[in-house]
């Protein structure tokens, strides 16, 4: 069955001026189609933005990072089991061993954190920063967590070693304390505590809303002397090379398992990860609204296919007497269907074009009124597209066929 380039256009200029002459029943019939590729435009962008702002986080971190924490990484459904309730955390003692035993890592950042009932404050004079995130360092978290000052320095080894009372701020705490001013070698208050700024860390880009620039960064010897009795905290582990990672993390294993105990035959009771594997887990929750996504589409692509289908039909007892017409003057059978089809596509496709610039519209809106990042994936807008066309073609293949098989004597005869 050929169809030539003048028969497209043909089909395609008698689509047009059908719809022109029935916007509203036009519109109405593409309406599914229109819903269903917006919607898969608007969360495709959205989730495509959450993506890349999500691996612009992890890759910031560097490729040559490695993890050490009591659970792994990802979302828990349900309660612990009771293994898991029962692990030791990870403590001091272990970054330590970390240091001396696993020759591949050539740096330990162990963060320990700190929360106040009602959340941690912060005072400067009359100005206030609320819940701050107060944590435990050593200097080696500049190396690991590649940071970089905007203003004074770091903390030095002899500051941990005499456990001063000095800080380094983030970004939002030096905004919402000193506005205007320089905190460098100012006094603040952190639940009842002094302590000198020395130090404001770069700004860091937000995620999903979060700022990461709330933190209020201590001396770990400091952080110890202040809260004993917090002893679990996460490692960040940097090696030079990213190539020994894999072996890294064999080295690492191996001496957690023999400071924790574990039997030979019994899995780890801790996680040592990397980037990747914190990647992997957000694309596996995205991963799920792609699916539910795809469901909610299908269900609007599917209304506006039968949409077309019955307009169609309606359309081919209109033309009956015109497809009588045609056939004497002779019109193939594969004609009058190709002739119905390309309606059927060119109508459904016009539906996926307005539902495409509403999607990208309601991309654009989230991006410019929310703190959520949106963008636009042209794969996706191509994929749509086609969708919609063949959502047409399927569902038009029906009335083509009732089209085709109109008898001429009778066609010419309808009224």
């Amino acid at each position: 069955m050929r169809v030539t380039g003048f028969e497209i256009r043909e089909a395609m200029l008698m689509a047009f001026a059908a719809i022109r002459a029935n916007k509203l029943r036009s519109f109405l019939t593409v309406l599914g189609v229109l819903i269903g590729v917006s919607s898969v435009i608007g969360m495709v962008s959205l989730i495509t933005g959450l993506n890349n702002s999500m691996a612009r986080q992890i890759e910031s971190l560097g490729s040559n990072a490695i993890y050490v924490s009591k659970y792994k990484p990802g979302i828990s459904f349900g309660p612990r089991s009771s293994e898991e309730r029962n692990r030791k955390g990870i403590v001091f003692e272990d970054a330590m061993a970390i240091i001396d035993y696993c020759p591949l890592i050539d740096a330990v950042s162990p963060e320990n954190h700190y929360w106040a009932d009602g959340g941690n404050k912060a005072h400067y004079g009359q100005n206030e920063a609320m819940r701050p995130d107060l944590v435990g360092v050593l200097p080696a978290y500049m190396t690991v967590n590649k940071s970089e000052m905007a203003e004074g320095r770091f903390f030095t080894d002899i500051d941990n070693h005499f456990k001063r009372m000095v800080c380094i701020i983030g970004n939002s705490i030096a905004e919402a304390l000193f506005p205007g001013l320089d905190p460098v070698g100012k006094e603040i208050f952190v639940n009842h505590h002094r302590y000198q700024v020395i130090g404001v860390v770069a700004k860091r880009d937000s995620f999903l809303g979060e700022d990461f620039n709330n933190f209020i960064l201590i001396p770990y010897s400091t952080f110890a002397k202040l809260h004993p009795w917090e002893k679990e905290l996460w490692l960040q582990c940097h090696t030079s090379d990213p190539a020994q990672i894999p072996a890294a993390i064999d080295q690492i294993t191996e001496l957690l398992r023999r400071r924790r105990g574990v039997p030979y035959d019994k899995p780890e009771d801790f996680a040592v990860f990397t980037q990747d594997s914190l990647m992997e887990q957000y694309k596996s929750i995205t991963g799920a609204i792609y699916v539910a996504m795809t469901v909610i589409s299908s269900i609007g692509l599917m209304v506006g296919g039968v949409g077309v289908m019955n307009i169609m039909l309606v359309s081919v007892t209109e033309r009956t007497h015109e497809i009588g017409i045609r056939k004497a003057m002779g019109a193939r059978r594969s004609n009058i269907v190709w002739q119905f089809l390309i309606e059927a596509m060119t109508l459904s496709g016009l539906g996926g074009v307005i539902g495409i610039l509403f999607g990208l519209l309601i991309g654009f809106l989230v991006n410019a009124l929310s703190p959520l990042p949106a963008a636009v994936s042209p794969v996706w807008v191509f994929i749509a597209f086609t969708v919609s066309v063949m959502v047409g073609l399927v569902f038009g293949i029906y009335p083509a066929y009732r089209a085709a098989r109109v008898d001429p004597i009778v066609s010419l005869r309808y009224e």
